[in-house]
């Protein structure tokens, strides 16, 4: 049996897992703090980490691809991208109608990106409230359970709520509706699901040889004429000297190709540093029949 480290219980990493590795033969290991997560791989108490990196509104998670770039060395094996739908949660119903329900909450917690993502329903019917994060979104809905009031509700994940026998006021409260998150699974060992295979993906670090004008284009240029794609591309400091920067990289090509190697060999024959994250296969959702 491999086991999983990801925050947890009741996070949208536990959730989001669960869909598409339940097939499989796998148990879950909770952790309440990222780093947590990521050193049980690490330490090999676990044999694979389950890492949020990226939402479609609010762009990379920094502190996750710190995790990944600056402080282990855990290949990516496995992509995939999952829905959030935040939820407004309480102990008890919110009456004849949510504003009722509203005027009586005086705190709401939740994790600091999903208090993010819900910006405008707050603002419009909360705008009284106090608002506090925590580590996850499970733990806010533990939270609201272990207080036992009446006035502190959570914003949490559906799952979360079955947990900690929460009540649903309002579904769906996120500010976009077209909200995803990718979550990459690490590890030392390649693994296959059974699920809804899309593609394969590459990621690479390139650190630019600092005495060669015009490297960035000439990298550029090495992708660009053998026509493979690059999904993604951001700079991120390397925190060795202001104004050094590293450019991560998602190439939408398996390092099992004729073309990819030869544009990764094309761009260290200028000098460039480049390290491999992990060539991996990147699966899509596919909702159950019982969330359609």
């Amino acid at each position: 049996m491999k086991r999983i480290a990801l925050l947890g219980p009741g996070t949208y990493t536990e959730e989001s897992t669960r869909h598409f590795l339940d097939d499989g033969d796998y148990e879950y290991v909770h952790c309440k703090l990222i780093d947590e997560v990521f050193m049980s791989t690490v330490n090999g108490l676990t044999d694979y980490s389950v890492i949020p990196i990226e939402n479609t509104f609010d762009g990379s998670v920094s502190l996750h691809l710190d995790w990944l770039v600056h402080e282990v060395d855990l290949p990516m094996q496995a992509e995939w991208i999952y829905p959030i739908s935040i939820q407004l949660m309480a102990l008890g119903s919110p009456g004849a109608t949510l504003a009722e329900g509203c005027s009586r909450l005086r705190k709401i917690v939740s994790h600091s990106v999903t208090l993010t993502q819900c910006r405008k329903f707050l603002r419009q019917h909360l705008p009284h409230v106090e608002l506090e994060q925590v580590s996850s979104n499970g733990e806010a809905a533990r939270l609201v359970q272990e207080l036992g009031r009446a006035d502190v509700a959570a914003l949490a994940p559906r799952s979360a709520g079955a947990l900690y026998n929460l009540d649903t006021w309002a579904r769906d409260v996120q500010d976009h509706q077209e909200n995803f998150t990718r979550f990459v699974l690490v590890g030392q060992a390649p693994i296959q699901l059974k699920n809804n295979y899309r593609s394969d993906k590459t990621t690479i670090l390139v650190t630019l040889p600092e005495d060669y004008p015009g490297a960035l284009h000439q990298v550029l240029s090495a992708f660009a004429w053998r026509r493979i794609n690059l999904s993604k591309i951001e700079s991120r400091p390397t925190k060795k000297k202001l104004g050094n920067y590293y450019f991560y990289i998602d190439i939408e090509a398996s390092l099992d190709s004729v073309l990819l190697p030869s544009a990764i060999q094309e761009i260290q024959a200028i000098g460039c540093q480049v390290r491999i994250l992990g060539c991996y296969p990147t699966y899509s959702y596919k909702p159950v029949h019982s969330e359609v």
